[in-house]
């Protein structure tokens, strides 16, 4: 019984206990590969960008209460990531960099507000390929030897890239793929290719870019592959392989006619083609001097030991020999070089110029103008002569003056020639273009310092020949003369000029042409005038066109056109076709009077016309061009006309005159007699079977259409009878007619 009761109450207490204890909160272990939980085994590329959402801290309460989750670390390290104190979202704040830290301590904790519960973790950086590879002991200089045989290895070079796996392997390669040097791709050791050689005469230093790669990686989602490179200088070193080498060849050399026996006449130069540890060198001649010339061993200079005036031969062809001698004083590599020496007397003659007597410096020539292409200057004898020798009597002709007229031969003279100038352009030799042709002669020396030259006249005077023809100053001449111009009146002066001189200048005229039969000209002057006997008439032919000839004594001639244009004169007055004319007048239109007046042109046969007399005057007016006389307006009918006529009678006589307008003018008169009616006529039914007095048949109605009034030589229809005037000819028929129609109505 009381065993139950301890039992009961220990049982009380302990749950009593259980009811205040609250136990602490745990983060989950969710392995490798997780992202969520207690980032344990947790890695992260180092190229991962700033910002991103790594890892979810993720945890528990026994008690289900609120959790917040923390993130710290050591005060000496880099704050690298933050964490959401609610969610447990750690989000990367810092670089990261695998090379400088490779790996990442922190402290994770979870609490429930009263519990706390800590963790330390190691977060791995894993690698990127974010380096780039970079040799190291650099600079990259090495000495080579030029003997080096093909294959040697010559240097090495070293490139580190601090990346893992293949972002940090490391190949090799050359930049130049035509460079005499090759690198193992592995191990960066610099080799000189199979089958090359190096020289140091020729290339002393080479310049090689090796270029360092990586085998490549990802970085930030992409491949990349990166390089760098570096310059290896290889310095050759020279060895002892070459030859002696002349410097400034070929050697000439001249001895002059005042040279002194022991002069220097010139320097040969020769230096140890190896030219980084050059031997000593001796000078030595061979064979050709045959004793007139020695050598300074040292030096190279070659001298004379003859007076000139005892060397036997013009050219000397010397053998110049040279030997290196070695470290240990024998005799290495040799050379040989040629010189040439040549003998000449001193440059003191300038060339000269002779004629038949001696020296000349003026040479005169007459000949005729045009000469054939390619003729020679017969009349010149010239001579030029330089009394130097060898070298110093060469020199060159020309000729100093119009250029392309002439050509001198030879070109190139040694010590004397003939000299013969020819023809080049027979054209530009004229004697209408100049009389006289000067030129010079220029002898200049070609291979001396001295250049002496001296000079010669040559003056041609030109001798005129007929070689032009004569020449109008125009192709054409247009003249203009008055009809009324008398016999032998002056018309036009043509003129040609014939530019050669004497009787081949002198110019004879003619004409000849359809036209020219009314015309002479003179034969010398050029004047050309109508014949004595010839009278021109405009209105029959107005204009002449002729041809006139230019000619000298040998036939040789030009032509031009001669255009002679007549000019009217007012010699014909105005003519009517009869002096006295009648004229039938419709009332209400006109009538018409026509003058010809035959003059060729305006104004001369331009026609005015008038009213001279008239009685009564103020009945009629007249058109001055075109000759119309109508009836005034205040004249409508025939009763208006009778009223002022004292027998009632309609005929009328007008003195018309016509007038040119000729200066002076012309003028004639016509007397025109005018018979006016006025026509009216009734339609009326019994014209069907009246008879017109001294007809035998009924007159049938007229079949007119009505018409609108035209001219006078047109139908008129009055306005108040509809009855149709016929051709104004019948007039006075119709005029009877209508009368009686008008009687018997």
């Amino acid at each position: 019984m009381r065993r139950g009761r301890w039992a009961s109450l220990a049982l009380g207490l302990l749950r009593l206990c259980l009811a205040q204890a609250n136990f602490a909160p745990h983060f989950f272990d969710n392995g490798v590969g997780s992202t969520n939980g207690n980032m344990a085994l947790f890695s992260l590329p180092e190229d991962t960008p700033v910002g991103s959402h790594v890892y979810t801290l993720n945890g528990t309460d026994p008690e289900g209460d609120p959790i917040s989750y923390h993130i710290s670390f050591d005060p000496s390290a880099r704050s690298v990531f933050s964490v959401d104190p609610t969610f447990g979202n750690i989000t990367l704040v810092e670089e990261l960099d695998r090379e400088r830290e490779d790996e990442i301590e922190a402290i994770i904790s979870i609490s429930d507000g009263l519990n706390l519960v800590a963790e330390k973790v190691v977060i791995l950086v894993t690698d990127a390929n974010d380096e780039a590879p970079r040799f190291i002991q650099e600079p990259y200089v090495t000495l080579v030897p030029e003997d080096i045989p093909a294959g040697s290895s010559i240097f090495k070079v070293h490139a580190v890239d601090r990346d893992t796996g293949s972002g940090g392997s490391v190949t090799y390669f050359l930049q130049n793929l035509h460079s005499p040097f090759a690198v193992d791709r592995h191990s960066g050791v610099l080799r000189l290719q199979a089958g090359a050689t190096l020289d140091y005469e020729r290339s002393r230093t080479h310049y090689v870019t090796v270029v360092a790669k990586d085998g490549g990686g990802r970085l930030h989602g992409a491949d990349v592959v990166f390089s760098a490179t570096t310059t290896v200088t290889v310095n050759v070193e020279d060895v002892q392989d070459t030859a002696p080498v002349f410097v400034g060849t070929p050697y000439y050399g001249y001895v002059y006619e005042d040279t002194l026996p022991g002069s220097e006449v010139l320097k040969v130069v020769a230096m140890d083609g190896d030219r980084g540890k050059p031997n000593r060198i001796l000078y030595s001649l061979v064979n050709g001097s045959d004793g007139a010339f020695e050598i300074n061993e040292t030096s190279g200079a070659i001298s004379i030991t003859q007076s000139p005036a005892q060397l036997q031969r013009e050219v000397y062809e010397l053998h110049v020999q040279v030997t290196e001698m070695g470290p240990v004083g024998s005799p290495a590599a040799q050379a040989t070089v040629p010189v040439t020496i040549r003998i000449v007397d001193l440059n003191n003659h300038p060339p000269t110029f002779y004629g038949e007597s001696g020296p000349q410096n003026r040479f005169e020539l007459s000949m005729n103008e045009h000469p054939p292409q390619g003729e020679i200057l017969r009349g010149l004898k010239i001579t030029v002569n330089d009394s130097d020798q060898g070298a110093n009597a060469k020199f060159n002709l020309q000729l100093v003056g119009p250029r392309g007229i002439f050509r001198v031969v030879p070109q190139t003279v040694l010590n004397e020639a003939q000299v013969t100038i020819i023809v080049e352009n027979s054209t530009a030799i004229d004697f209408e273009k100049s009389k006289v042709l000067t030129f010079k002669l220029l002898a200049v020396e070609v291979n001396t310092p001295e250049k002496f030259s001296s000079t010669a006249d040559v003056v041609i005077q030109l001798l005129d020949t007929n070689d032009n023809v004569p020449k109008f100053d125009s192709l054409y001449y247009v003249a203009r003369i008055p009809e009324n111009a008398p016999g032998g009146s002056s018309v036009v002066a043509v003129t040609a000029v014939d530019p050669d001189t004497g009787p081949w200048g002198e110019v004879k005229y003619s004409i000849y042409g359809t036209g020219a039969d009314l015309f002479l000209i003179h034969p010398s002057t050029g004047l050309i005038y109508t014949q004595p006997w010839a009278s021109l008439d405009a209105e029959a032919t107005a204009r002449y066109n002729f041809y006139v000839k230019a000619e000298d004594m040998e036939g040789k001639y030009s032509i031009a056109e001669v255009f002679i244009t007549l000019l009217d004169v007012n010699d014909h007055p105005p003519q009517f076709g009869k002096s006295v004319q009648k004229k039938t007048m419709v009332l209400g239109n006109p009538v018409k009077i026509e003058a010809i007046d035959e003059d060729a042109e305006e104004p001369n046969n331009l026609v005015d016309y008038s009213i001279t007399h008239a009685e009564p005057a103020n009945v009629f007016d007249i058109n001055a061009h075109t000759g119309e006389i109508w009836l005034k307006n205040s004249i409508r009918s025939l009763d208006a006309l009778h009223n002022i006529t004292p027998g009632r009678d309609c005929i009328w006589s007008l003195e018309v005159q016509a007038k040119d307008r000729g200066s002076p003018s012309f003028s004639t008169t016509a007397l025109l007699k005018i018979d006016i009616t006025d026509a009216e006529v009734r339609r009326l039914s019994y014209m069907k079977k009246s008879n017109f007095p001294g007809t035998t048949k009924p007159v049938r109605k007229p079949k007119f259409k009505p018409k609108k009034p035209h001219s006078s030589q047109g139908l008129f229809l009055h306005p108040h009878y509809e009855i149709a005037l016929f051709n104004l000819s019948n007039m006075n028929l119709y005029s009877r007619v209508f009368q009686g129609a008008a009687q018997a109505s």
